[in-house]
C-alpha cells in the first residue's frame, strides 16, 4: 500500500525573538491555524483525520504536554483525533512526516496528520535541558561539542572556507528574494491572522534582499569564543587529532536564522483519497535515517540520502530537485561535496539562513517546498534532507503524481 501527500501547507516564518511578528502567536495558535487552512481549502471531512504526528524539539513551557494533542483539542477536528508529539531534534518534521507514511503503508490508519511546530520567540532553545549536553559523563563519552562547533568543524576537516561558506549564504538570500519576489510560495503560505482576523504576517520574515558578501564580510564567528574559551575546541581536536585547530568561519549571516512556525502534511492511502474526492498529489516513495560520529554531527544528509536511494532502488541523477536544510552553510556545501550534486538542484529558492529553522517544523515545510517547485517546473522526484543534532541524518524522497 502506497502512503500519498495530499497537500502540505505552512505557516510563514517569523522572526525568532521578541520583535519578531509572529511572538503573539503561541505554537498551538500556529499549528491550528494551519489544520484551520486545510480544512478549508478542502472541504476536509475531518472525521477521516485519526491522528496527528507532530514535531517539536524543545517541548517545555507553551511546548510541553503533548502540544499535538493540545492543538487537536483545539482545532475543532473532533475529540476523536488523537496526536503524539515527537522529538528527533532537527529532523522531527521529516520524522513526523516520514512515521504518519509507515502507518499508512502499513495499513494502521487511512488519513492522517503529520508535521511539525517551533515558536522559538517563546520557548528558547535549549530550554529543555538534556543529559546528551548538561550530563558530564554523558557529554564526555560522546565528546559532546556544541552544533556550532561542529559546523567549524566540518569546514576546518573539509577545507571550506569563510568566502566559501559567505558565498553559500548570499546565494540562499538571493534564491529566496527572488523566489518571494516571483510568489513561488503563494500555494502553501497561511498567512497568519490574529483573533481579530487582522494579518499578522503573510512572508518569511527573516529573507534580507539587501545581504552583500560585504555586508556578510563584516559579521564576527559566532563560536569562535565559545570554542576557545569553553573547551570545545580541544574536545573536537581530541576527537580529530590530525587537526591543529578550528577555523571558525559561521556567524548569523551563513548559519540558519532562528524563526517561528508550524507545517502540516495531509497523509493517506489511496482509497481515502477517493472517498474525499480528492487526488494525491505525491507519493512518498522510501525514508532512511542514519548515524553518524556525535562530535562532528551535522555530516548525515549525504549517507541518509544514499542509503534512501539505495532503498528505492535509485541513484542521486534520478532526483531532480533536493532540499538540504542549511543549518550551517558547511553543512550544505559537505552535503553536495559528498553525495556530488550541483548547487542548480539544490534548495532552488534558498534555505534556513535566508528563510529561517523552526526547528520541529522544517522537514515538514521542505516537503511542501520541494513538491511545489516539483509542479512549478513540471518535474518528477525530490529529496529533503536534514542533518541531526547528536550525530543523526534523516531523508525522504517523493515522487510527484
Amino acid at each position: 500500500m502506497d502512503a500519498y501527500i495530499y497537500d502540505a501547507l505552512r505557516t510563514p516564518r517569523g522572526k525568532g525573538n521578541r520583535k519578531g511578528a509572529l511572538v503573539g502567536s503561541s505554537a498551538t495558535q500556529l499549528v491550528v491555524s494551519v489544520m484551520d487552512a486545510l480544512r478549508e481549502r478542502h472541504d476536509l471531512p475531518t472525521q477521516l483525520v485519526e491522528d496527528m504526528i507532530l514535531g517539536c524539539v524543545t517541548q517545555v513551557m507553551d511546548q510541553g504536554a503533548n502540544v499535538g494533542k493540545t492543538a487537536a483539542q483545539q482545532s475543532g477536528y473532533g475529540d476523536h483525533l488523537t496526536a503524539v508529539t515527537l522529538n528527533r531534534f532537527c529532523g522531527s518534521g521529516l520524522e513526523a512526516v516520514n512515521q504518519a507514511a509507515a502507518y499508512i503503508k502499513a495499513g494502521f490508519n487511512d488519513l492522517m496528520l503529520a508535521g511539525g511546530v517551533e515558536s522559538m520567540s517563546r520557548v528558547k532553545i535549549g530550554t529543555d535541558g538534556g543529559a546528551i549536553a548538561m550530563d558530564p559523563m554523558v557529554a564526555l563519552d560522546g565528546h559532546y561539542v556544541p552544533q556550532g562547533i561542529s559546523a567549524d568543524l566540518i569546514a576546518t576537516k573539509y577545507g571550506y572556507s569563510r568566502q566559501d561558506a559567505d558565498a553559500f549564504a548570499l546565494a540562499s538570500q538571493q534564491r529566496a528574494a527572488k523566489a518571494w519576489e516571483n510568489r513561488v510560495f503563494d500555494r502553501s503560505i497561511i498567512p497568519n491572522r490574529d483573533v481579530n482576523g487582522f494579518l499578522v504576517l503573510d512572508h518569511d520574515e527573516n529573507v534580507r534582499p539587501q545581504t552583500t558578501l560585504e555586508g556578510l564580510g563584516k559579521l564576527r564567528p559566532a563560536f569562535a569564543q565559545m570554542g576557545e574559551l569553553g573547551g570545545f575546541d580541544a574536545v573536537a581536536i581530541d576527537r580529530y587529532p590530525q587537526l591543529s585547530h578550528i577555523n571558525h568561519i559561521h556567524h548569523a549571516g551563513n548559519s540558519s536564522a532562528i524563526v517561528d512556525g508550524a507545517a502540516l502534511a495531509l497523509i493517506g492511502n489511496k482509497a481515502v483519497g477517493e472517498r474525499m474526492g480528492m487526488k494525491p498529489r505525491a507519493r512518498i516513495r522510501t525514508v532512511a535515517t542514519c548515524g553518524t560520529d556525535p562530535t562532528i554531527m551535522l555530516v548525515g544528509p549525504a549517507p541518509a540520502s544514499r542509503k534512501a536511494l539505495k532503498k528505492a532502488g535509485m541513484v542521486k541523477s534520478d532526483i531532480d530537485l533536493y532540499e538540504v536544510n542549511e543549518a550551517f552553510a558547511a553543512v550544505a556545501l559537505r552535503f553536495m561535496d559528498d553525495l556530488g550534486v550541483d548547487h542548480s538542484i539544490v534548495n532552488v529558492n534558498g534555505g534556513a539562513i535566508a528563510l529561517g529553522h523552526p526547528l520541529g517544523a522544517t522537514g515538514c515545510m521542505l516537503i511542501g517546498t520541494v513538491l511545489d517547485e516539483l509542479e512549478r517546473r513540471d518535474l518528477q522526484t525530490g529529496l529533503v534532507t536534514l542533518c541531526i543534532g547528536g550525530g543523526m541524518g534523516i531523508a525522504t524522497i517523493i515522487e510527484r503524481l
